[in-house]
């Protein structure tokens, strides 16, 4: 929506706001509505101008068919929403039912999306136990959802009542430093804002409100218990590959067949590469080789000397989430190999390199951080025109610490999906 502001001052007395709102429609141009505004009011503190929203106290448009919705700003304000949800109210402690309020209109640039699907990953259970020492208690777990939009700010254009929408580990950044601007918003000089880092919630609720310009649409080739994993997992093995597949046929090993190495070995197949699936137990060869890889080595065959393929890899993504002997993996690489760290063990792990193997190789050591709004979507994308999907098993968001409980055993394959039962609590 575009909106017009005049001010006239006559006599240096009396002012007179005019506000035009008008919307841009299949190529023409309508007036879609035209109030007056008194001159005592003044612009929105929160945006820094007169932009149309109900925080500035013109009519706004609400929903698909545009319809004109007069809202007032102080009523508005005063009024809370009551969000249910499974939260983690204290450092450790199993997740619990939870309520808080939030505003009953969503900000301008803002949208309220109904929750039916959520991933659960590793990094939930690192924030609930505080593993990296950025939580704060309580807030709402989950980085990996999908629902249906429910109700957009003023401002939001992006996307419309009813679509179906994605948010992954990445709430907001700074948008204006050089990262931002190329894209690479995962990695914003400024620090990007996590989804549920420092009290910010995430999806383990039954509607969720997060900034629209972090928010994605599901495209119709994916199902929505297949796209939840995809929005933190998917995109966190997709943007490497992405990144460093620069050709056809290139030899790739994925270190990990779990949640995030399952989806890499599909993903790099896709791609055109000749793929290698490395993993502590042996019994996943067949699993592995079933998602698209060429070949399969243990660990244990890595660490007595065997290399995968019997050739040297051009690219390793190292997916485990345990701490391993990288210096083996290092030395699995042809020259002007990389090796690319996903997975972040908890306790302060550090990657230890041999400096001769690095130098002497020209081998390169990379980390790699979830993906961009670009990456996201070409995640996305990618994953539907491919078929790239999750193994899932899935419970009841009430049923989560029973889903938790299993995922500390290792006994998921390879990730769960927790489904909306607010309706029987």
């Amino acid at each position: 929506y575009q909106h017009t502001t005049l001010l006239l001052s006559i006599s240096g007395k009396m002012q007179l706001s005019i506000a035009k709102s008008t919307t841009v429609h299949s190529g023409k141009r309508n007036v879609s509505s035209v109030a007056a505004r008194p001159a005592s009011a003044k612009p929105s503190a929160q945006h820094g101008a007169v932009c149309g929203c109900s925080a500035c106290n013109l009519p706004v448009f609400s929903g698909s068919n545009r319809r004109v919705v007069k809202a007032s700003a102080a009523a508005d304000q005063a009024k809370l929403l009551t969000r249910r949800a499974m939260g983690s109210v204290t450092k450790g402690s199993p997740l619990e039912k939870y309520e808080y309020t939030v505003p009953a209109v969503p900000g301008a640039q803002e949208i309220d999306v109904r929750v039916t699907h959520n991933g659960l990953c590793h990094s939930d259970l690192h924030m609930a136990f505080d593993d990296w020492g950025i939580s704060k208690f309580p807030f709402v777990p989950g980085h990996e959802v999908v629902g249906e939009v429910v109700a957009i700010g003023a401002s939001v254009k992006n996307v419309k009542i009813g679509d179906i929408v994605g948010a992954g580990w990445i709430r907001d950044s700074c948008r204006r430093c050089l990262a931002c601007l190329s894209g690479d918003e995962n990695v914003c000089e400024a620090g990007y804002t996590g989804s549920i880092v420092l009290g910010n919630n995430g999806g383990f609720q039954d509607v969720m409100r997060f900034p629209a310009d972090f928010l994605f649409k599901v495209p119709p080739t994916l199902k929505p218990e297949h796209a939840a994993p995809l929005l933190c997992a998917g995109v966190t093995v997709f943007a490497p590959l992405k990144r460093h597949v620069n050709r056809f046929g290139m030899k790739v090993a994925i270190m990990g067949v779990g949640g995030l190495g399952h989806l890499a070995i599909q993903f790099a197949h896709a791609m055109g590469c000749d793929v290698t699936a490395i993993d502590v137990f042996p019994d996943k060869e067949a699993e592995a080789k079933k998602l698209g890889a060429n070949h399969f080595v243990t660990w244990e065959s890595v660490t007595s000397g065997k290399t995968p393929a019997g050739d040297k890899l051009d690219l390793i993504l190292n997916c485990a989430s345990g701490k391993i002997d990288t210096g083996k993996l290092l030395s699995l690489l042809k020259p002007d190999g990389k090796l690319v760290q996903i997975g972040i063990p908890g306790g302060g792990a550090v990657m230890n390199v041999p400096l001769q193997d690095l130098v002497f190789g020209q081998k390169t050591t990379a980390g790699s951080i979830v993906g961009g709004r670009k990456d996201m979507m070409d995640m996305l994308e990618f994953a539907g025109l491919h078929g790239v999907k999750p193994m899932i098993e899935t419970f009841p968001l009430s049923k989560v610490n029973e889903a938790v409980e299993k995922m500390k055993k290792g006994l998921i394959r390879y990730r769960v999906v927790l489904t909306e039962d607010f309706k029987d609590w």
